[in-house]
């Protein structure tokens, strides 16, 4: 098998990747889910990602890396601070959960070569999450837009929050208009993508989606201005349009963005920097601050710590954050050393995009949506495998008798 062919499992195994970082916990249903059963369709599609992943590549070819390298000393770290359970034995399920996810990327890094064949994995999934979440709100819009949540969109067939949606929605909206620049993708498919998940994120009202869009997009676009006249063009309408949208529309989009918020509420970032505060703030020993208490549910004093960094102090330590940090500063660094090129330009969109997300989110530091979008990033940043030169056979040499030699003499 060729490393440029990708058997159509391996989208199989990506999407079931995707379906097991959606989570269990979140709005309520339609259809009232046990969490416990929803626990064991996410565990249940990573194990079969991993077996699928497995069988695909039973000689167990992989491609070496730093991304998935640094996630596999993550792992280790992780197993070393949850060792003494004191975030209980759900921190060793969380490992395993852990090792299974990167054992599963391990596997596909085969067919890791730069090409964009994950990228529309990607968005198929993801588009296909956020046609539940369309299908719960024509179905049932008091229960998609609940007074819970200020009236902001959640799945109503699934349970996803607001944040959730507004993630997989401003994702798949920046890979698709890079698509579109890139010429690898009609107008009209790009409409089809582009235009309901804006609409879905607009509804969830999620600020860092939507700064993480619209940054990442022209860091991303910014790469091209120089090879891509299409790049260009996008980038002056796009400037020409946010100043018009700025100058006729700011009353509306200042509203959008408080979401009926104080101002107190909105500078302490939604009581977040509460729980920030109190995590910083907490006694711990020197082996806490190395290696952290052990991978739990990203929570402080039962409220969400909601920010990746702190959330990864507080599990695994000061090692976890540095180890994170290295993965989001060598992605970076490979982002920025190769040519301009559409592979590179989603690449840093993806990069860009999570490290934005990384302030009011959690997630680095173990099996989630963000490490999924940072393993596109590391594929579409693998250089394409070099086919080894054919050698040219020897010819033998053909033996001329010694009267033969003699007369070609004379």
């Amino acid at each position: 098998m060729s490393a440029d062919h990708t058997p159509k499992i391996v989208g199989t195994v990506w999407g079931l990747l995707v379906l097991n970082t959606l989570g269990s916990a979140g709005a309520k249903t339609i259809i009232p889910l046990p969490r416990s059963l929803i626990q064991m369709v996410t565990m249940g599609a990573l194990v079969a990602a991993f077996a699928l992943a497995l069988t695909v590549n039973l000689r167990l070819r992989i491609r070496a890396g730093a991304f998935v390298f640094l996630l596999t000393l993550l792992l280790v770290e992780s197993v070393i601070s949850s060792a003494n359970l004191e975030s209980g034995f759900g921190a060793l399920f969380r490992c395993f959960r852990l090792a299974l996810f990167v054992g599963t990327l391990w596997l596909l890094s085969r067919w890791w070569n730069g090409g964009l064949t994950f990228v529309r994995y990607h968005i198929r999934m993801y588009f296909a999450v956020l046609g539940s979440v369309a299908t719960g709100l024509v179905v049932s819009p008091g229960a998609a837009l609940p007074d819970l949540y200020g009236g902001r969109l959640v799945g109503a067939l699934w349970p996803l929050t607001p944040p959730q949606i507004g993630q997989y929605a401003a994702v798949i909206i920046g890979l698709t208009v890079l698509l579109v620049l890139g010429r690898r993708t009609d107008r009209a498919s790009a409409v089809v993508v582009i235009v309901p998940s804006f609409v879905l994120l607009a509804l969830t009202h999620t600020r860092t989606a939507t700064l993480g869009l619209f940054i990442g997009l022209a860091l991303a676009i910014g790469s091209l201005i120089l090879t891509s006249a299409a790049a260009r063009r996008f980038f002056t309408w796009a400037v020409l349009c946010a100043v018009v949208a700025a100058v006729g529309f700011a009353s509306a989009l200042q509203a959008w963005f408080l979401r009926g918020q104080s101002k107190e509420n909105f500078s302490n970032l939604t009581g977040r920097a509460k729980v920030w505060d109190a995590l910083l703030a907490a006694p711990r020993s020197t082996s806490e601050k190395l290696f952290g208490v052990g991978l739990g549910d990203k929570s402080f004093g039962g409220l969400p710590i909601d920010n990746s960094w702190l959330a990864v102090y507080n599990e695994q330590g000061l090692i976890g954050v540095t180890l994170v940090a290295a993965v989001i500063i060598v992605l970076g660094g490979v982002a920025l050393l190769r040519p301009p090129s559409l592979q590179r330009a989603c690449a840093i969109f993806l990069i860009s995009y999570c490290a934005i997300a990384s302030y009011t989110e959690a997630g680095l530091g173990d099996a989630s949506p963000y490490l999924l979008h940072l393993a596109l990033a590391a594929s579409l940043l693998a250089a394409r495998a070099q086919a080894a030169p054919l050698s040219t056979p020897e010819v033998p040499r053909r033996h001329i008798p010694r009267w033969a030699q003699r007369s070609e003499v004379t």
